[in-house]
């Protein structure tokens, strides 16, 4: 092999190389690299050993980060393609979410109305939300709850001594999310303690 003949045919250096346990791709690497370290014409073979030995343990080095590298890829790949699956219907999501308001408003407004009405329109909504529980929709619960900035988005404030500052204490719109994802934030109104009485006003 030309490669021992640059290596001056030392026997030691050719016995530990075949004993190695590498693949063939690492072994041509380190014919390579070891190669460029040694003089063609002027060998000293312990040298060369030790040298050759460095390469190898560094070209090892490279390949378990290479391995590293390519394993993360794998990995981020497989998350980022799995968030492209369970999100792809996103888009229609947010079309749709106008028209389950619409829906809701409906059934608040067919509480007096003919009985047909109101559970045909009842029965509507109750598929419409059966459909979107199973794809990974849930509501986002705001009423009674603390103003959350990442779950809410408050219009409003209201002066109230029945509720606790900075509880919500009505929901405008509701919020929905889609596999723990924020598809659209609670719109609500939040508690406010109420002013003080101005001192004059307080002593009469």
């Amino acid at each position: 092999m030309k490669f021992w003949k640059k290596m001056g045919k030392n026997k030691k250096a050719e016995k530990a190389y075949k004993e190695a346990e590498l693949t063939p791709l690492e072994k041509r690497l380190a014919e390579k690299a070891a190669a460029e370290e040694v003089a063609v014409d002027e060998p000293s073979g312990p040298k060369t050993l030790k040298e050759a030995a460095e390469k190898i343990a560094e070209l090892e080095n490279r390949v378990l980060r290479a391995t590293a590298d390519l394993d993360n890829y794998r990995k981020r790949a497989q998350r980022e393609k799995e968030e492209a699956r369970q999100f792809a219907n996103q888009s229609l999501l947010e079309k749709l979410l106008p028209v389950l308001d619409n829906f809701e408003m409906a059934m608040d407004a067919a509480k007096d109305a003919d009985p047909a009405v109101r559970d045909g329109v009842e029965m509507i909504l109750g598929q419409l939300k059966s459909v979107l529980n199973e794809s990974g929709v849930e509501d986002v619960d705001a009423l009674g709850q603390e103003f959350d900035p990442a779950l809410h988005e408050a219009v409003s404030q209201e002066e109230t001594t029945d509720a606790v500052e900075g509880t919500v204490v009505k929901q405008l719109r509701k919020g929905y999310r889609l596999h723990e994802r924020l598809v659209r934030p609670a719109s609500v109104i939040v508690a406010k303690a109420p002013a003080e009485a101005p001192a004059e006003e307080a002593g009469s």
